[in-house]
C-alpha cells in the first residue's frame, strides 16, 4: 500500500496495491505498520458503515470534540463519493480549508482524516456504501458538525443547493461562525 499527503499533508491519501489474476484481485486495506510510517498512529476501536440509497445524498459535515475526537479512514465499498475533510484546528495554518477527493469502489483509495477535521461526502451514485475506522468510539455528548454548504468553506458540493438529499440534522446544522466547538 502507498500513503501520500494530500494538499493539507495532515490528511492522506492510502492507495491499496491490487494483486490481481484470473479470479480477480487481493489487497490489504489496513496495516498498522505501514500506517503508523505513514504518521497515522492510532488504535482504530470501531468500524462503522453506511449506505445512501440515492446519489446526491450529502452526510457531514461531522466531527466529535475531546474525550472522544475522532480520526478516520474512509473507503467506498461499493460506488463513489467526494468525501470532504475540513480543518477546524485554530491554530493551524490550513484553518478552515479543505480536501475534497474522490473515493470510489473501483480504485479503493482511502481517506485518512486526523483529528480536528470534520468530514462529510457527497455519493456520487446510486447505493453507494461507506466503511470508515474511527478512533474514538461515537459518544453522542461529543457529538458536532458545521454545516455542509457554508459559504465560509466555499466547498465545491456535486450535489448544490435544493438538490442534495439530507438528514434534519446535517440541514439545521451551524455555520462555522456559529459554531462554539472548534479545536484549539
Amino acid at each position: 500500500m502507498r500513503i501520500r499527503p494530500l494538499c493539507i499533508s495532515d490528511v492522506k491519501l492510502i492507495e491499496p496495491v491490487r494483486l490481481r489474476d484470473d479470479r480477480g484481485w487481493f489487497c490489504e486495506t489496513y496495516r498498522k505498520d505501514l500506517t503508523a510510517k505513514a504518521g497515522i498512529q492510532h488504535d482504530f476501536v470501531q468500524d462503522n458503515e453506511s449506505c445512501s440509497v440515492k446519489a446526491g445524498t450529502v452526510r457531514g459535515l461531522h466531527f466529535q470534540i475531546p474525550p472522544f475526537a475522532q480520526a478516520k479512514i474512509v473507503r467506498v465499498l461499493k460506488g463513489a463519493i467526494l468525501d470532504v475533510a475540513v480543518d477546524l484546528r485554530r491554530t493551524s495554518p490550513t484553518f478552515l480549508k479543505h480536501v475534497a477527493v474522490r473515493l470510489d469502489a473501483t480504485t479503493g483509495e482511502q481517506l485518512y482524516i486526523p483529528v480536528g477535521f470534520a468530514h462529510g461526502f457527497c455519493t456520487l451514485e446510486d447505493a453507494t456504501v461507506i466503511s470508515y475506522k474511527v478512533s474514538a468510539i461515537y459518544n453522542r455528548e461529543c457529538d458536532r458538525q458545521v454545516r455542509w454548504n457554508d459559504p465560509a468553506l466555499a466547498i465545491a458540493w456535486p450535489a448544490a443547493g435544493g438538490s442534495a438529499i439530507l438528514s434534519a440534522k446535517d440541514g439545521a446544522a451551524p455555520t462555522v461562525a456559529e459554531c462554539d466547538c472548534l479545536f484549539d
